[in-house]
């Protein structure tokens, strides 16, 4: 039942060892959603992440009255509120059914003792600026192509994505009422900080730094 998941955490976790992952599988928790039901609203605290065995979620957050959709969780694909997960504090958007889901569900514990096991993971952070009027721009969603992984800016314009796999990413930066914008290649290397200094047009992406 779990070989879809067997790959998907070796591919992300690439130092998992058979026996961790023995562990691991005993720990899970297969979790029932009907559509609509949520498996993360905003002010809780994520305590699992998730490989979705089955249905189609949604990944958002509402800055009044706006909802900002950050993406859509696939059938064999992974998902969490990371920041909430690995900090422990409360999540600042949801996630929701679009259909009946079957996720499986990892603990904090459980999950902490096998990935921090390997380095292969880092931050990436940064800021995001309004080069027109040169001021930071607050509420834009920026996430990692073909990962769940997504933080919205704060009123200083930054952001931070915790536990990212080490290699080559693609980073997508959306706002309402600007042309979307991407970052078509970062190196993300084990155990360092991946620090961006991001210039965003009305139209464009300006300028990347790091």
């Amino acid at each position: 039942m779990f070989d879809q998941a067997k790959a998907y955490y070796k591919k992300l976790v690439p130092g998992l060892r058979e026996e961790d992952w023995n562990v691991m599988q005993e720990k899970f928790t297969i979790q029932k959603l009907k559509k609509g039901e949520l498996l993360i609203r905003n002010g809780e605290i994520c305590r699992q992440v998730c490989f979705i065995n089955k249905g189609l979620l949604r990944m958002f957050y509402v800055v009044d009255p706006r909802e900002i959709r950050t993406s859509f969780i696939n059938e064999n694909e992974y998902i969490s509120q990371y920041d909430s997960f690995l900090t422990k504090q409360p999540s600042a958007g949801y996630i929701d059914a679009l259909e009946d889901c079957e996720p499986i569900n990892l603990s904090y514990d459980d999950g902490n003792n096998n990935f921090t096991c390997s380095k292969s993971y880092a931050t990436v952070k940064g800021t995001i600026t309004n080069k027109v009027i040169e001021k930071p721009l607050e509420g834009a969603s920026v996430t990692i192509e073909g990962n769940s992984l997504s933080a919205l800016t704060n009123a200083n314009g930054f952001f931070i994505l915790k536990h990212v796999p080490v290699g080559r990413i693609k980073i997508n930066i959306s706002f309402i009422g600007y042309q979307a914008g991407f970052i078509p290649e970062v190196l993300v290397t084990t155990g360092k900080e991946v620090v961006l200094d991001i210039g965003f047009f009305p139209d464009i992406l300006y300028r990347i730094e790091f």
